[in-house]
């Protein structure tokens, strides 16, 4: 039977049970007194919201360890003085009317908020609309439901054996990757895998002069000094090796990052090479192997030797960053190492996350999104090249063979500027400069690394009309006439970006 304030528990529930409740009673006073003060504190410092439903009579009772006719008598009480509200069959609850939080204990955010661009073409991210929801679910419930319960225990550091065979198979036959399930590691994503294998190298490590400044941030951070080779169409200069004293090299092979184009097969050779006879590594960073649209993908360096080549991949691309899901390839030799440095336990990655991945690699749903993926993403690629040459004919776009990004080449000293009018035109945009080594040997160049996998596909055509509106005019001959500036230009420049790049 329902007491008088609505409290009816459930037939045969046990005393104890409901939602819990921290009380504590202390001061001066009865019982009953202790309880309502503490209640009165509960709700006008605001941990119990208006609205917040109240535990049942002897439910708090038990949980207590108090008279059940304390409690009923403390929530009368409260309900006279307009801190509770009690309805038959509905319960008690705090009142909508209750005393609010005291503003001046508010505390005030300590990070202005920031605007958040109309369109947003930065790079190395795909669109999150496009995440396969219902496939990534069926798989989810199938393979919690196939999961052995040991599954659900102390996570072992290399990963879910499930996981790590799938990507041994799909490695293998995707990027030509040799190696086995007892090799292969998991981890939380490209930044969890290079800081542990960062952490086990001596001496300088060997990066493109182009590249991520937070990757290089992340070797510094290990204690290693990076060390920049020159970039150029056929990718990194890998005979410069030969000059530096270093024992590892970073490089992205398929596509390198930011501009553009694989490393070529005379250079793929030889940097296996000078690993073999320098004792060095090669940690290859496969972002986005699986983008390739004008011909067959490239293969992993690794595959040319996997005692000498670390392969590291992710989720990131081709799925989700928020998944928080990338694989290490290891030598034989080194897979131990790692483990000690990863720790005794998984406590990076989730198991739930894990198990999904493999079944959705081993059902075929991988493939099919990224083939669905790549269809998108050249149409969108095409679109950017027709567009740009239409509207910008003077700008050069390069990168575009593969990934997820392109490069637009501006004129000298425009890069500035045109990041100045895409904030003008809502647009977020990364220049080329950020990305050159500090110690690079290379001359800097202007330019805007465009990522055209971010947009959702009802505003990738407004974004592209934003990008040209902030592009810099055509240069002019000094005899001719000089035009006004374009809508969106800026002929005075200042040190910067459209948006700051995310460092996830």
């Amino acid at each position: 039977m329902a007491d008088s304030w609505g409290n009816s528990p459930e037939a045969g529930a046990e005393p104890g049970t409901g939602a819990d409740l921290h009380l504590e009673l202390t001061g001066p006073g009865s019982i009953r007194v202790q309880l309502m003060r503490a209640l009165r504190e509960a709700i006008g410092s605001g941990r119990l919201a208006p609205g917040t439903r109240l535990p049942p009579h002897r439910t708090l009772s038990a949980d207590l360890g108090i008279a059940r006719n304390t409690v009923a008598d403390a929530y009368a009480e409260l309900v006279e003085e307009g801190w509770l509200t009690a309805r038959q069959g509905s319960g008690t609850s705090v009142a909508k009317r209750a005393a609010p939080l005291d503003p001046g204990q508010l505390r005030a955010p300590t990070r202005p908020t920031r605007r958040l661009p109309a369109y947003d073409l930065m790079p190395s991210s795909p669109d999150a609309a496009t995440f396969p929801r219902t496939a990534w679910l069926t798989s989810t419930r199938r393979a919690l439901a196939a999961a052995p319960n040991d599954a659900f225990g102390v996570g072992d550091p290399r990963g879910r054996i499930e996981l790590r065979e799938a990507l041994a198979e799909y490695l293998a036959r995707a990027r030509g990757v040799r190696t086995a399930p007892d090799r292969i590691v998991i981890c939380s994503g490209f930044a969890h895998a290079l800081r542990l294998v960062s952490t086990l190298l001596r001496g300088p490590m060997a990066v493109e002069s182009y590249g991520l400044d937070f990757h290089r941030d992340l070797v510094t951070e290990a204690g290693l000094r990076t060390v920049p080779l020159t970039v150029d169409d056929r990718g990194a200069k890998v005979d410069e090796l030969s000059a530096v004293d270093t024992g590892a090299v970073l490089l992205t092979p398929a596509h390198q990052f930011p501009i553009g184009g694989p490393l070529h097969h005379d250079r793929r050779t030889a940097v296996i090479d000078w690993a073999r006879s320098s004792g060095g590594v090669v940690l290859e960073d496969d972002y986005d192997g699986e983008f390739r649209y004008d011909r067959e993908p490239i293969g992993a360096v690794q595959g040319l030797d996997p005692d000498r080549v670390v392969y590291l991949g992710s989720a990131s691309k081709s799925l989700s960053p928020a998944l928080r899901l990338g694989w290490m390839a290891l030598p034989g030799w080194l897979v131990d190492d790692v483990l000690a440095v990863k720790g005794p336990r998984e406590m990076w990655s989730g198991v739930v996350e894990q198990l999904t991945l493999a079944d959705f690699i081993a059902c075929g749903s991988y493939d099919r999104h990224l083939r669905g993926m790549r269809h998108i993403y050249r149409r969108r690629r095409d679109q950017l090249a027709a567009t740009l040459a239409a509207r910008a004919p003077h700008i050069r776009v390069s990168g575009i063979a593969a990934g997820l990004h392109a490069v637009l080449e501006l004129p000298d000293g425009t890069e500035q500027a045109a990041l100045r009018g895409a904030r003008r035109q809502g647009l977020a945009v990364d220049g080329l400069s950020p990305y050159r080594h500090p110690e690079s040997a290379m001359p800097p160049r202007d330019g805007l690394v465009i990522g055209y996998g971010t947009p959702p596909e009802h505003s990738f055509t407004a974004a592209l009309e934003a990008l040209c509106l902030a592009l810099p005019d055509p240069p002019q001959d000094d005899d001719q006439e000089q035009p006004p500036p374009r809508r969106g230009g800026d002929r005075f420049a200042k040190p910067g970006r459209a948006v700051t790049r995310p460092t996830a």
